[in-house]
């Protein structure tokens, strides 16, 4: 499912004439944001139930440059969850639909009064069951990849 629609900014443009690398993880921090926002934790959740998901890891791939003012969407793939954490992946793509790049991520649900993990309220729980989940063997081909020099 697309999880965020959003526009190169000039700001994010480098020397190299195309977005930084540091902007690419931006725009997947945005589209963690834009989930939390669509499970019910935007700002008045997150007062509401006392809760934030912490991002615990983010493995980010570059495929393509892209430019400034370029529209950007980003698709998000729901891998694996329990009860308080969520493996997400997501795909950057241009107005094409190529692929720019890829973040899989690790989020951890917080409890934010004592800032240590904590079950999914049961609101946002219920929200969670509705995603669609891919079924491992359907999972992209960049997930679950390691760094290695190959030899």
């Amino acid at each position: 499912m697309v999880i965020l629609e959003s526009r190169v900014a000039s700001g994010w443009v480098d020397y190299n004439g195309h977005m930084n690398d540091a902007e690419y993880a931006r725009v997947f921090s945005l589209a963690v944001e834009a989930l939390m926002e669509h499970i019910g934790l935007d700002e008045p959740g997150r007062a509401r139930h006392g809760y934030t998901l912490y991002t615990l890891e983010t493995h980010l791939c570059y495929r393509r440059e892209a430019h400034e003012g370029q529209p950007l969407s980003v698709e998000l793939t729901l891998l694996d969850r329990d009860t308080k954490r969520l493996h997400v992946f997501f795909k950057l793509h241009d107005e094409e639909g190529s692929l720019l790049a890829t973040s899989e991520q690790m989020l951890m649900g917080i409890d934010s009064d004592t800032g240590r993990p904590a079950p999914f309220p049961l609101s946002v729980e219920q929200t969670l069951n509705a995603l669609p989940q891919a079924a491992p063997s359907a999972w992209p081909s960049q997930a679950s990849r390691t760094i290695a020099i190959r030899r």
